[in-house]
């Protein structure tokens, strides 16, 4: 993990092109909407345009470059970033933890069903400044919206192939789009200078204080900086050296252009600009379709970004314990692309909804925010902790840098509260997604509380004499439980019942697995001990919380080993393989709980656990999950008892007769 690390931080013209093409999709296709939701439809003046671009400037400042360029991205674990990473590294110091977390992972997944339709709709609106076509392409109409529904729905449907064959030019369109930010912006501010004057906090200042309900213009202010949580969670694709150096070229290209569109826009003739885009209305005629194209192309662009993140999000929740466990599939051989189907369908269906629902970008803009507002200040309560007890800062340096995220990140979250009754729909998808968390993950650890742990050594003895008592029928040469017990002595209750209980199980060699989740993203490791020569065998597999459990292939590959190093004489005893097949004989036992109906449940406690069985049947079988083969595993079903039944009186009449 530490050469990946140095290969993250090696800095060459492949791997800043890979940055660009990666990390800064989301923000660096904020220009297409940002100052054009400032102005909306409000009278043109200096206090509005040089207002709205001065808070831009400073918001990329403080929240872009110092909170998570300087100071987020150091919080990397083993290279990887992300609200999942984040929590991996302090969940130690607060059990509370987790519900920040889950509110984070919420919204920032929520944030992939509104930043395709926006990105996608804004370049395609860029159509009706053509001549010749404004008339045709008008924004919200029905071609409009069935061209953004067509480039989304066939995004979404090349997922199951991967992005290895379109992945390479990603990079080299995204810088062919920043220079064009920076070129056009650039045209704009060499006509008219006078305009770098925005740049002065003062004309936010006023535009806040001063220009009648300015201080909601935030709002819209906010979407400059939307991206920034998405560019920590890519963190482990670049690494931060690359980003760093990137950033400098990028915020450039933002901010050029910025200026050029309030330079464009304070040398209209018109008082109002409704329903104008600044971002196309200054490009050079002869250049935009073309800029119209690669717009489009880098929208592309932002969007795989969004939709490739929330596939790893939900694959880091499952082996956090924070989602149900769904199909991964591997669409390629590149290290981390990973395709999820059922959050493939989730996303792609709740983009047609927002498309259909809002229609245009404009009506977008007012949707937008909110969520990554919450995202942010997630993250900011997490980053506290790793400040405090990672980094070691003092309380106060804590509290000051702190201090100031919460002021303007609470500022950005009442301004984009007012939105809240134009994207009442959306809050749906927000709530399902924060259940579905909260339910598995607090469900879990009820169910966890409910294990009983006990003292294998007890047992060895009825273990020893079970398996060489041939009046029982041999069940396997290699009987294998999956355990969560941590401790190298013990081993669940109901797995001593299932092999003791009933028709008792013999085999020759009993093992007890047991997954690890470190908090490490790509840990690959395991212990064994054992506690009977050749007999009773515990066997510990570490693995970071980003790799997808294979127990079956890990666990031959550890017999193997094991024989191979002849440690415990394991090559020169049958492994149950016959002339007729060169296979050992393992048998994987998976016990699966189920709801008994002898509880008694509060309605709270009832629900939970309720629902936490209905998702369980949802989601994937553990063996599954555990990258188990079916015709190697037994699944037994064990009640989960949680509050039992009171004692039942229970009289019989005397009048009886048998």
């Amino acid at each position: 993990m530490i050469s990946n690390a140095k290969n993250l931080n090696r800095v060459t013209i492949a791997s800043l092109l890979v940055a660009l093409g990666i990390i800064y999709g989301d923000i660096g296709t904020s220009p297409l909407y940002v100052l054009k939701a400032v102005i909306g439809e409000r009278r043109i003046d200096e206090t509005l345009v040089y207002g709205g671009v001065s808070l831009i400037f400073w918001t990329l400042v403080f929240q872009t470059t110092i909170k998570y360029i300087i100071l987020t991205i150091r919080a990397d674990n083993q290279g990887e970033g992300g609200v999942f990473s984040l929590y991996a590294l302090v969940r130690r110091y607060g059990k509370w933890l987790a519900i920040p977390t889950i509110l984070g992972a919420t919204t920032l997944l929520a944030d992939g069903i509104i930043t395709p339709p926006i990105s996608v709709a804004s370049a395609i609106e860029g159509l009706n400044s053509v001549k010749g076509l404004e008339h045709i392409i008008v924004p919200g109409n029905n071609l409009s919206i069935g061209i953004v529904i067509a480039i989304i729905s066939a995004l979404f449907f090349f997922q199951r192939f991967g992005t290895q064959v379109v992945g390479s030019s990603f990079g080299p369109i995204m810088a062919i789009w920043f220079v064009m930010l920076f070129a056009v912006g650039a045209a704009q501010i060499a006509h008219y200078p006078d305009v770098l004057k925005a740049i002065s906090p003062h004309y936010g200042y006023n535009l806040l204080v001063h220009y009648p309900h300015g201080f909601w213009l935030l709002g819209a202010v906010f979407l400059c900086t939307t991206g920034a949580e998405a560019l920590y969670s890519d963190l482990g694709h670049c690494g931060i050296k690359n980003i760093r150096i990137t950033w400098v070229f990028v915020k450039l290209s933002l901010v050029t252009n910025y200026i050029g569109q309030a330079a464009w826009v304070m040398h209209q003739d018109r008082a109002y600009l409704q329903g104008v885009n600044p971002f196309f209305e200054m490009m050079p005629h002869w250049f935009l379709l073309p800029s119209i194209l690669i717009a489009t192309a880098a929208t592309i662009i932002a969007s795989q970004a969004l939709i490739s993140g929330s596939y790893t999000l939900i694959s880091e929740a499952m082996n956090l314990n924070f989602w149900p466990r769904v199909t991964v599939r591997q669409p390629s051989d590149i290290k981390g692309q990973i395709y999820i189907p059922s959050v493939n369908t989730i996303l792609w269906l709740g983009c047609v909804l927002m498309i259909l629902y809002f229609r245009n970008s404009s009506h977008m803009e007012a949707a937008y925010g909110f969520s990554i507002t919450i995202a942010m200040m997630m993250t900011t309560i997490l980053l506290n902790y790793y400040l405090l007890f990672r980094l070691k800062w003092s309380q106060w340096a804590v509290a000051i840098v702190i201090g100031l995220f919460v002021v303007i990140e609470t500022s950005f979250f009442i301004a984009n509260v007012a939105k809240i009754r134009e994207r009442w729909m959306f809050l749906f998808f927000e709530l399902f997604i924060f259940m579905t968390m909260y339910t598995w993950y607090y469900a879990r650890k009820i169910n966890n509380r409910l294990v009983k742990f006990t003292d294998l050594g007890r047992y060895t003895p009825q273990l020893i004499e079970l398996s060489g008592d041939d009046s029982i029928p041999k069940f396997s040469t290699h009987l294998i439980y999956l355990s969560k017990a941590n401790s190298r002595n013990q081993v669940e209750e109901k797995i001593i019942r299932s092999i003791l209980s009933k028709k008792p199980k013999r085999a020759d060699v009993y093992w007890f697995v047991h997954i690890d989740r470190t908090e490490e993203p790509y840990t690959m490791s395991y212990d064994v001990s054992e506690l009977v020569d050749d007999k009773v065998i515990k066997v510990t597999i570490h693995l970071g919380f980003r790799i997808q459990p294979k127990t079956e292939l890990y666990f031959k590959k550890i017999v193997m080993e094991l024989v191979a190093n002849k440690e415990l004489n394991l090559h020169i005893r049958p492994d149950g393989s016959t002339k007729y097949n060169a296979e050992p004989d393992f048998k994987f036992v998976v016990i699966e709980k189920f709801l008994s109906v002898e509880n008694e449940f509060s309605l709270s406690e009832g629900l939970m656990l309720q629902a936490y069985f209905r998702l369980k049947d949802l989601g994937q079988s553990d063996e599954k999950a555990f990258g188990l083969d079916k015709s190697d595993v037994v699944v037994e079903h064990t009640p989960l008892v949680y509050q039992p039944a009171q004692p039942i009186e229970l009289k019989r009449n005397t009048n009886t007769i048998l």
